[in-house]
């Protein structure tokens, strides 16, 4: 087998030896199958997937029983920290002394799911479908030059409250228990400033809408008789229009300019700010409004962080990493589209997905470029590449696992099987005993 095929397989085998024995062997195979790109040539099928690799029939199902075996998402994203932490050559970005951690929330599609409790904004539909959310949290980091994500926590929504701002609150709350002290969380404007407040979290830099406002921390001073002021001056950053009048932009306290690479960047400054509904005495921010070149608009920021611009400018830009993993999941490995029913197989598939592209991503970085063909004289180190390879090879029976990766040698003489070893229950009785749901810590 080629090296890469070799690293691949060593690295499933860290991931999967603290698992149960006969549950790490059946994740193997359903691992394989998804960098391998099986999932692309099935539609999404897990069972054919599995078949694809040539396993014996009774592989392929003790594949699928452990797809709801004995394992958690927050086990196998510890256990995979470790293994990328140890080997050493992933390395976390760092800018005026603070590290980026990205949060993102990404859906797995399932229109033609029955009772799906939960949904997600399709902006092509241009509204909410039925989905599986899930929330996600990156270290963000490089290996050779390469930015990639290193997943911390991946987080469901809510059974009780599966609303979408109930979600962000929950993937918030998730991430505060997971920074060090030299963390930054970085989000995108799907998730307000408030959330952030509320759990608490340290250091943030956070992209707002281009109608944000916020106000003054102090009162304005008393004009005149009449009731005093309670809030804050508004303070809109950026010009807007409202019912066919302009309303101007707050002038800014402070700017500066910066350049990148031939350009100049100019930023506009606003200090000691609070939230647009909060009085003074709250959590006090600072507001910038970055005007680069290339931007059709200009970028807003909200942070509580003491840096320039030009710093705040280089860890909101280390966000997009977190959105290569939905990428490598759902479209390199195949997994956007699935054909699993149960409440807890709809939120394990797309996790396991999620670290299969991680694992597929990492594993990429850290080997030899490797050409699709005669024609690509500059390949790259791309997950799309590795997958085509692991897809050439078979499955790998006779690589050096190490010895918890077995099957399991249990008795199962006295099970039964065929129609009278399905274990139904009616529909209705499905909705009053729900399937635990795995906690996001």
């Amino acid at each position: 087998m080629p090296p890469a095929v070799y690293h691949v397989v060593t690295l499933l085998g860290a991931l999967l030896a603290p698992l149960p024995i006969g549950t790490n062997r059946g994740l193997l195979a359903l691992l394989w199958m998804m960098l391998s790109g099986q999932l692309l040539r099935t539609r999404g099928g897990v069972i054919p997937g599995v078949a694809l690799l040539g396993i014996p029939a009774a592989d392929v199902r003790r594949a699928w029983a452990a797809l709801t075996g004995a394992w958690t998402s927050p086990r196998l994203l510890a256990t995979w920290a470790q293994i990328v932490h140890q080997a050493g050559q992933w390395h976390p970005h760092t800018y005026a002394g603070y590290h980026p951690v990205a949060l993102d929330v990404t859906a797995f599609w399932r229109p033609r799911l029955r009772d799906c409790p939960t949904t997600h904004y399709h902006a092509q539909a241009g509204r909410a479908l039925p989905a599986i959310p899930l929330g996600l949290v990156a270290r963000v980091g490089s290996v050779a030059g390469q930015r990639l994500g290193q997943p911390l926590a991946i987080v469901r929504a809510d059974p009780a409250d599966p609303g979408w701002m109930a979600h962000l609150r929950r993937l918030v709350g998730a991430a505060a228990p997971l920074l060090d002290p030299a963390d930054v969380t970085v989000t995108d404007r799907g998730i307000p400033v408030s959330f952030l407040h509320a759990a608490g979290i340290p250091r943030y830099v956070a992209r707002l809408p281009k109608k944000a406002s916020a106000r003054r921390a102090t009162l304005p001073a008393r004009a005149g008789p009449g009731r005093p002021c309670t809030k804050g001056a508004v303070v809109r950053p950026l010009a807007r229009t409202y019912r066919g009048r302009t309303v101007p932009a707050t002038p800014s306290d402070h700017v500066e300019t910066w350049a990148d690479g031939e350009q100049v960047v100019r930023a506009e400054q606003w200090t000691d700010l609070v939230r647009a509904d909060a009085r003074p005495g709250s959590a006090t921010f600072t507001i910038w409004a970055i005007h680069h070149p290339r931007y059709t608009e200009p970028l807003l920021l909200a942070t509580n962080l003491p840096v320039d611009s030009s710093v705040l400018w280089q860890l909101y830009r280390d966000r997009w990493p977190v959105e290569q993993l939905p990428l490598a999941a759902k479209q390199l490995i195949g997994a956007g589209r699935q054909f699993v029913h149960a409440p807890e197989t709809c939120q394990r598939l797309p996790e396991l997905a999620l670290l299969a592209g991680a694992v597929l991503a990492y594993a990429a970085a850290t080997t030899d470029p490797l050409p699709t063909g005669f024609w690509d004289r500059h390949p790259r180190r791309t997950p799309g590449r590795l997958r085509r390879l692991l897809a050439q090879q078979p499955f790998p029976h006779n690589a050096a696992l190490p010895a918890r990766i077995r099957r399991k040698a249990a008795p199962t003489a006295h099970l039964r099987t065929g129609i009278a070893g399905h274990r139904r229950r009616p529909r209705a009785a499905r909705h009053t005993q729900p399937s635990p749901v795995t906690p996001p810590t």
